[in-house]
């Protein structure tokens, strides 16, 4: 599908109609190559930046000069959006963006061993062979963060056959080898994504940076912070990379433009839209898999919000001008 961009605009009335939620965004020029692609934890936030002061980057202000259209697409978390962003610049690199290969963060997994002479969580760069995996995630230091924060509030690293310091370390805390499944399973379920065990990590932790907070130990305390924040990362939703889960398209149509969205192997790596009246988009939409169905409708609505603004902009630059 290619994309169909209508009129070159002033794109700043868009920027006002992009929602304060995470996501990727691209900006094309007159002729509808793109420029630049990137993500944010707030689009408008981030993408209203670019006709501020630009600060450390001044070497964008030609590329800003020639945006004629704006594009975006909204996720579900930070983490998502990241994602989102690697796997379309891995696709193809517009030329203003400089990061190689899809971004700085180092791709990691989370591997969850259960057995009495080893049992805890390590990271790596691969799927650890004979151990149940968590992941990809992206970001190694957010990662390892995470993993600090689950193993002061589940730590499972203890409930094993522990000799010497760590055995001594183990009974302090008050965990024994019973507890090894039990605390296996609560930990599988928060990188599962549950919403109940999530919830009561993030709060335990939580609660031990308030204590610490209490009594002046701010290092600790901002340490802890900093788990809270990775645990979110590596919990929030994300669906736009899952290796190994199929090839599919989806699709989402709203106010005359169909968005299209590639999925292969598992993984989000196209993003086009064009005109479409709605009886023609029917047969997309009726092929868009189940579980991508919202993704898509509510980014075709964005999509539209954002026609809208730009062509409303340039009809009244055209009147102006013949006025």
């Amino acid at each position: 599908m290619t994309d169909d961009l209508g009129a070159p605009a002033d794109p700043r009335e868009a920027v006002r109609r992009l929602p304060l939620e995470p996501g990727v965004y691209r900006f094309r020029d007159a002729s509808g190559r793109v420029l630049y692609l990137g993500r944010a934890v707030s689009l408008r936030r981030r993408v209203a930046s670019y006709w501020g002061d630009l600060r450390d980057r001044r070497h964008l202000a030609p590329m800003v000069a020639r945006i004629a259209r704006l594009e975006a697409v909204a996720c579900d978390s930070p983490h998502e959006a990241a994602w989102l962003e690697r796997n379309l610049l891995r696709a193809r690199r517009p030329p203003w963006n400089r990061a190689p290969d899809g971004g700085q963060e180092v791709e990691v997994w989370i591997g969850l061993r259960e057995s009495a002479r080893s049992p805890g969580l390590t990271v790596g760069h691969q799927p650890a062979p004979g151990t149940r995996n968590f992941g990809p995630y992206l970001g190694g230091r957010q990662v390892r963060l995470a993993v600090s924060g689950l193993n002061r509030v589940l730590p499972l690293g203890y409930a094993g056959d522990l000799e010497g310091t760590r055995g001594d370390l183990a009974r302090v805390r008050g965990v024994t080898t019973a507890d090894r499944a039990q605390l296996a399973a609560k930990v599988a379920a928060v990188l599962d994504r549950v919403p109940e065990p999530v919830a009561s990590a993030r709060a335990a932790l939580c609660a031990r940076r308030d204590a610490a907070s209490a009594e002046l130990a701010f290092e600790l305390a901002g340490r802890l912070q900093a788990e809270v924040e990775a645990l979110d990362w590596v919990t929030g939703p994300q669906r736009v990379t899952r290796p190994g889960a199929g090839d599919c398209d989806a699709h989402g149509w709203a106010d005359g433009l169909l968005v299209r969205f590639a999925i292969r192997d598992g993984c989000l790596t196209g993003w086009a839209q064009r005109a479409c009246a709605g009886p023609a988009a029917r047969r997309y939409l009726d092929q868009t898999p189940a579980d991508w169905t919202g993704f898509a409708a509510r980014n075709a609505a964005l999509a539209a919000q954002l026609r809208r603004g730009c062509d409303a902009t340039w009809a009244a630059a055209r009147h102006r001008g013949q006025g």
